[in-house]
């Protein structure tokens, strides 16, 4: 029956998702060209903020926890595990006071209103998966970014998402690359919870009634040990996921 009703919310939903993504494509242009960074960046959270809101229509709850405060003068790394496309609005606009930027693949800055043009032109990198030179040397422009400008680099160590919630090994090379590339950063562990029930009858129909939950931990200080932190983060972030 959860099923049979997801289909026409899943409809109703695409729709309205579709005309904001359109709408919100020549706002970030205007916004961008005319206004600059810091109006294109708020088109984008508001952006986002109205994806979450869509959800609703599926029966979408959202659960927000974040162990302590972030500074917003030094850069960060935040380290999540990566269980729908899902996981992206949630860290956008709960944690739009740290400028997110995504390591992203290339296929996804061509085709897709407003998302395409963000990955674009907001501060994000398009790594090529298949041609691993071109990759680090993204995610290295990346890491050097976030140093200079004190904003916050995502980074989804497993590469693809999880479709059942039981995480994949984590590839720590681009990890790797952040950390040396921005030394002054903190590297914040992230665990996303549920978001991949959204897509647990694949891409249609959505799942309903999720109650999607991010939990931010406490960030980490970079030190002599680098592979230590690595495994500690890793750690906390597999530990805090729930697969109910």
């Amino acid at each position: 029956m959860r099923k049979i009703l997801a289909y026409p919310l899943t409809v109703v939903y695409f729709i309205f998702f579709g005309l904001l993504l359109l709408i919100f494509h020549p706002i970030q242009w205007i916004c961008l060209n005319v206004f600059g960074y810091e109006a294109h960046k708020k088109s984008v959270s508001i952006m986002n903020l109205g994806i979450l809101r869509l959800t609703h229509l599926l029966g979408t709850r959202y659960s927000f926890v974040k162990e302590s405060e972030l500074p917003r003068d030094r850069p960060l790394i935040l380290v999540a595990n990566h269980q729908s496309m899902y996981d992206i609005p949630m860290i956008i606009w709960f944690l739009r006071a740290c400028h997110p930027k995504f390591v992203s693949k290339m296929e996804l800055g061509k085709g897709i209103p407003s998302v395409s043009y963000n990955l674009r032109h907001g501060g994000s990198v398009l790594i090529n998966r298949k041609d691993s030179r071109q990759a680090l040397t993204e995610i290295s422009k990346l890491g050097k970014y976030i140093e200079e400008t004190k904003r916050a680099a995502v980074i989804f160590p497993e590469g693809t998402r999880s479709r059942d919630g039981h995480p994949k090994n984590f590839q720590l090379m681009g990890l790797r690359i952040l950390m040396k590339t921005a030394p002054s950063a903190l590297v914040v562990p992230i665990t996303i919870n549920n978001s991949w029930k959204m897509l647990r009858y694949g891409k249609f129909p959505h799942g309903i009634g999720s109650h999607l939950k991010m939990q931010v931990h406490a960030p980490m200080e970079q030190n002599s040990d680098p592979e230590a932190l690595l495994e500690k983060v890793e750690k906390k972030i597999k530990e805090s996921i729930k697969n109910s």
